[in-house]
């Protein structure tokens, strides 16, 4: 390969190579709102699929960012602004026409409570990524403080596409999921900490062999029952943050009395 004569700067990368983890981001919302619409015309099953597809896309245009260094602050706000779609009014609307919207038969004031419950996900949703990206660089990249948004998605996700494999109706379970729906709101903009599975990886992006037979088993599961499996991978990590708090609740006055 031919050196650069001394003094002369290499020509900067093309501006338009930034369109390709942009491109991710937009797929990622397009299915967002294909959940919506989705939802809203009792296509349940497909919407949930939706949503997790919406949420591999998110998790590929940051990693594809990184590997073209093509990362910018324009980059950054419309990921959030195309995870709140995604993973804030879809699941918020999804669990809505899902279940939500039955609280009407108990009366009109279970019918506005199912709404606003609703939009409390949603509201919660858009202030936990506030809150992160008033954060980056902040906060140790171990953890996430708060549920992340695509977390509480597919655990909303996850719960109504389980429902629907074993045929029971949002209709009867509408109190669980108005349950669901507040415990997944209020977890996003809790102070609990959440492994992120990103700051503890060594150089180059390295990771332990054992963290690789992980996913291969869980994608092995998921490929057997995947809404079943999801339901419950989801579950764990969300509960995994009361689980963390409470161990070091306890552990803290053996460290004062030691």
């Amino acid at each position: 390969m031919e050196s650069m004569p001394p003094g002369v700067q290499p020509r900067p990368r093309a501006r338009g190579i930034y369109l390709l983890p942009n491109l991710f981001t937009t797929g990622g919302m397009f299915a967002g709102f294909y959940a919506i619409i989705a939802a809203a015309q009792g296509h349940f099953p497909d919407a949930c699929v939706a949503v997790f597809v919406a949420a591999i896309l998110d998790g590929l245009d940051g990693r594809v960012a990184r590997l073209t260094n093509t990362q910018s602050e324009f980059g950054v706000q419309y990921d959030s602004l195309a995870d709140l779609v995604s993973f804030g009014v879809a699941p918020s609307l999804l669990m809505y026409h899902w279940a939500l919207d039955s609280l009407r038969m108990d009366g009109a004031t279970p019918g506005k409570i199912g709404w606003i419950v609703a939009f409390l996900y949603a509201a919660c949703a858009a202030l936990r990524l506030a809150r992160f990206n008033a954060q980056v660089g902040q906060v140790d990249k171990r953890w996430f403080i708060g549920l992340a948004s695509p977390a509480a998605a597919g655990l909303m996700s996850s719960f109504v596409w389980t429902c629907e494999s074993f045929d029971l109706s949002g209709r009867d379970l509408r109190y669980v999921a108005l349950g669901v729906t507040v415990f997944a709101a209020l977890l996003m903009v809790s102070r609990l900490r959440y492994f992120s599975f990103k700051g503890g990886a060594a150089r180059n992006d390295r990771v332990p062999f054992l963290a690789i037979i992980l996913v291969v088993g869980v994608l092995v599961a998921v490929a057997i029952d995947p809404p079943t499996v999801l339901l419950g991978v989801f579950a764990l990590y969300a509960l995994s943050g009361l689980g963390y708090w409470g161990w070091r609740r306890l552990r803290r006055p053996a460290e004062v009395t030691a």
